[in-house]
């Protein structure tokens, strides 16, 4: 029974420490598993040890003394695996404090290396700015230092010819003084200021003088030699030359012109030069309408060159500041220049060649729109320097290094250039006034240094001023021809009448008959033809039904050649419905036989809506099919109209083709038939 218990209880024990090592392995650190299968193994080699012994301690039926020593053994090993197992924890909290310490370190080296590289970005951004602050202060100290440069020299300019100034001004306020004393006093307080508002203009004009003022200013000074007149009349000059060339369009371009020539453009080349310039780049889509640059260069050459040159300088000055809005300006002045052969080619090849030579986004952008502006005339005149430019556009597209915008705007360049520039003429018809053999054409290059003769801006004092002046009006006469006298002895001949209390009355009534003829007035705001569309609409609109609506309409007075509005209304009515309605192609079925004149006038809306198919929208392009479907289907329209239509792939598009569908097939479904279109076809 001894054994039997020993035996008992060795299994019990044996049982206790596999339980207690299985919960101490369950209870283990996760991050240490390789430690924990290296102990179990330990543990499964002391277990079978044991087993081992037990076995043999069986075998050999030891003794009860050797039993307890076995046991005193066995605590023995017990307290043992306790020490390791009490180590082994000791090491693994040694290595989690050692992992723990190791993810700090790691951490507070990423938040040292993230430190490090946001202080380089923010040191990167600085330096840009300071970058952009220095170059920007390089820009504009430059442009401080060529203002300075530029006072000084106008102030050298002017400095002679204002000695010269105040010496006659003193000499003539000493005259002036010696026939005050010798008149009697009659001025006023205003008038006796005159001298001093004179002496008052400077540069630019000086204060403002209203010209009821300045008129009485110029009658008041008897010496027309002086400076103070000649001063005024180049006040009155530069005012008048600037009113002129601001008021200047396409419709006036020909009653400016006259204007522009009774003015003193010799003595007042330099304002006029500036005043188109500061026009031009005040307003760039308008710089068509300076065609009376071209006008006045057939006459005065000397001022045409004068500003060529000033637009080549500004041109170069804006290229070399990066100012994209004076360069765009510039470079379309130039442009419309060569179109009217007032500057030659070559400018515009050697403008062309510096603005691709080294090609960013904005130096291409320019590019294409000078081309664009000016390519209808090098095509005439240089088509192999322009074949050239476009080989240079194409090697650009080819790289790929510009923006996709760029890359847009050369495609489209090529485009227009294909389509041969339509759309883009050289000159518009209604600026062409000046014929190619009367041009005089000025070379200029951009290598050429370039004086721009500012002092021509600046008022200065002329000896000779009474002989120059009657030069320019025999010179003006000259070129108007006989206008000025032919009014001068008209206005002479309407005094006399005035004055003559003998005239017959059947002379006054013809001259009245004859004014009213000539004083037609014409309105060019189309009102009427307005409010004839909105009678048209409302009354289509409103109708119940269709013969109520072709009732109504032909009550209204329509005058001859007002037809084809009310064909456009009723089309125009139909495209704007959501569905096709049977009651507008009744209505215009009505109208076609009625009166021939709306069967035609139907005929070219067909063509007409034909040729700009492509541009409606697929409700609208089945609205109008049906529509016109209806007019062939009823014989309301003759079938010779589809003679437009050319079924070839190139002369046909996908809303032209859809158009047709749609037509053929309401006329087979609804009203004929095959057999009938058929029929129609053939005869």
């Amino acid at each position: 029974m001894a054994r039997k218990y020993s035996d008992s209880s060795d299994d019990e024990r044996s049982r206790y420490r596999r339980r207690e090592r299985r919960s101490d392995s369950r209870h283990g650190d996760d991050n240490d598993k390789d430690g924990g299968r290296i102990g179990e193994q330990e543990g499964r080699d002391r277990e079978e040890k044991r087993e081992r012994e037990v076995r043999e301690r069986r075998s050999s039926r030891v003794s009860s003394d050797e039993e307890g020593e076995l046991v005193e053994r066995e605590r023995d090993e017990r307290e043992r695996e306790r020490n390791i197992d009490r180590r082994d924890r000791v090491k693994e909290y040694n290595q989690s404090s050692d992992e723990g310490d190791y993810r700090e370190r790691r951490d507070r080296h990423e938040r040292e290396r993230n430190r490090r590289h946001e202080n380089v970005h923010i040191r990167g951004e600085a330096e840009d700015r300071s970058r952009d602050l220095q170059w920007k202060s390089e820009r504009e100290r430059d442009r401080i230092d060529e203002d300075r440069r530029r006072r000084h020299r106008n102030r050298d300019d002017g400095e002679n010819g204002r000695r010269k100034e105040k010496d006659e001004v003193r000499g003539d306020g000493e005259r002036g003084k010696l026939v005050e004393d010798s008149k009697p006093v009659k001025t006023t307080i205003g008038e006796g200021n005159l001298n001093a508002d004179a002496s008052n203009l400077g540069r630019s004009g000086g204060v403002y003088i209203p010209p009821f003022k300045l008129a009485r200013m110029m009658k008041e000074i008897q010496d027309k030699s002086s400076v103070e007149y000649q001063r005024l009349t180049w006040d009155a000059l530069r005012k008048s030359i600037n009113g002129l060339v601001n008021k200047v369009n396409a419709t006036n371009i020909k009653n400016i012109i006259p204007e522009l020539f009774s003015e003193n453009l010799i003595r007042g080349r330099g304002l006029f030069c500036r005043s188109c310039m500061k026009s031009q780049m005040a307003s760039p889509g308008f710089t068509d309408v300076f065609a009376l640059v071209a006008v006045v260069n057939t006459k005065f050459p000397e001022v045409g060159e004068l500003l060529l040159r000033r637009i080549v300088l500004q041109l170069k000055r804006a290229y070399k500041r990066n100012d994209k809005p004076q360069l765009l300006a510039a470079v379309k002045f130039i442009a419309h220049l060569v179109n009217q052969q007032v500057a030659h080619e070559i400018i515009a090849l050697e403008l062309l060649a510096v603005l691709l030579e080294n090609p960013t986004d904005d130096s291409v952008e320019v590019a294409v729109g000078f081309v664009t502006e000016c390519g209808s005339i090098l095509q005439d005149v240089s088509p192999k320097g322009l074949d050239g430019a476009f080989e240079r556009f194409r090697g650009i597209l080819h790289e790929g290094e510009i923006d996709k915008r760029v890359q847009f705007l050369i495609e489209g360049l090529f485009a227009i250039r294909k389509a041969k520039f339509q759309g883009y003429p050289a000159v518009r018809p209604e600026l062409d006034l000046v014929e190619q053999e009367d041009q005089l054409t000025h070379e200029i290059s951009l290598q050429e240094n370039i004086d721009p003769e500012i002092s021509l801006d600046i008022f200065k004092p002329d000896p000779n001023f009474l002989e120059n002046e009657k030069r320019y009006e025999e010179l003006r006469k000259n070129i108007l021809g006989e206008e000025s006298e032919d009014e001068e002895g008209s206005d002479a001949d309407s005094g006399d009448e005035d004055e003559d209390e003998d005239e017959d009355e059947e002379e006054e009534e013809e001259e009245d008959d004859d004014d009213e003829q000539q004083m037609q007035i014409k309105d060019e705001t189309e009102t009427n033809l307005v409010n004839l569309r909105r009678t048209i609409y409302l009354t289509i609109m409103s109708s119940v039904d269709f013969e109520e609506a072709g009732h109504k309409l032909l009550k209204i007075k329509l005058e001859p050649g007002q037809e084809m509005e009310l064909c456009i209304m009723l089309l125009e009515c139909c495209s704007q419905e959501r569905t096709y309605l049977r009651y507008y192609g009744l209505l215009g079925q009505r109208f076609c036989m009625i009166n021939k004149v709306y069967q035609e006038n139907f005929e070219k809306c067909f063509v007409q809506q034909y040729s700009m198919i492509h541009r409606l929208e697929t409700n609208k392009l089945r609205n109008v099919a049906k529509f016109f479907a209806h007019l062939l289907g009823t014989d309301a329209l003759p079938w010779h109209v589809l003679a437009y239509i050319r079924l070839t792939e190139e002369d046909t598009t996908s809303s032209s083709r859809i158009f047709i569908k749609i037509l053929f097939q309401v006329i087979e479904e609804a009203y004929s038939g095959i057999t009938s279109i058929s029929t129609f076809i053939m005869f």
